[in-house]
């Protein structure tokens, strides 16, 4: 049996070759994919950069048009407008946009996605705190070295019928911080050992390849592919 297991940082859905935020297009790219497993991260809801598009949302119907029913979760790591006013998504706030896939306030939120073809037994969160101080990031956009605040980062995992019986997939976003990541990821490492096996982790780690599975001693299900770091691979 094939499965096909794919991830994504959406970048908000802004194109690197042209700048452009098309839904349409982000959409019809991730739908050609033809996951059965699709992770996604730096997710928009509700923003005026992306068109107030539900981006999660808008791919699982993109997916699900294709291939039959979905099942699908957004969590938000911060409410409001990334770069500019937000707060963490934590307490009443996380639970409104964990809880509610469709909510009917438009709330704006950024955070991590999940999409999978196969019915999901129990939803499961991992909130990651941010790095307590700025850090310094090499921004390619502007060609130097900024002091950058961390943000909230969230894992989602699902446990999950799958064909070959119950597992557990997960989505996740890690910091960009080198030390802090490493710890991060081994609390999510932590976190779904306790959830039903095979598990499978998927998202942008910021660690270059051997690293993970290094640290976690979890084995990569593909090789070969670079990925990170992403303006030139």
């Amino acid at each position: 049996m094939t499965v096909r297991l794919v991830t994504a940082n959406l970048l908000h859905g802004r194109s690197l070759r042209d700048g452009a935020v098309d839904t349409d297009r982000m959409v019809s790219a991730l739908t050609e994919l033809d996951p059965d497993v699709l992770a996604m991260q730096e997710v928009d809801r509700m923003q005026p950069r992306s068109h107030s598009a539900d981006q999660t949302a808008a791919v699982a119907d993109g997916l699900a048009a294709v291939r039959g029913p979905v099942s699908w979760r957004f969590v938000p790591a911060i409410l409001g407008e990334p770069g500019a006013v937000w707060r963490d998504a934590v307490g009443a706030d996380a639970a409104s946009g964990h809880d509610l896939q469709r909510p009917s306030e438009a709330m704006q939120a950024y955070g991590t996605g999940l999409i999978i073809r196969w019915p999901v037994l129990a939803w499961h969160t991992v909130r990651l705190r941010p790095f307590p101080r700025r850090a310094p990031v090499f921004v390619p956009g502007v060609n130097r070295w900024m002091l950058i605040d961390d943000e909230p980062r969230v894992c989602i995992a699902a446990v999950t019928q799958s064909p070959w019986g119950v597992c557990t997939v997960a989505s996740t976003h890690l910091s960009f911080v080198p030390g802090w990541n490493i710890g991060q990821l081994l609390r999510i490492a932590r976190a779904l050992r306790t959830l039903p096996g095979p598990r499978i982790l998927l998202g942008d780690l910021n660690l270059p390849g051997p690293v993970p599975a290094a640290f976690t001693r979890w084995r990569a299900p593909a090789s070969g592919h670079r990925t990170f770091p992403s303006p030139a691979p």
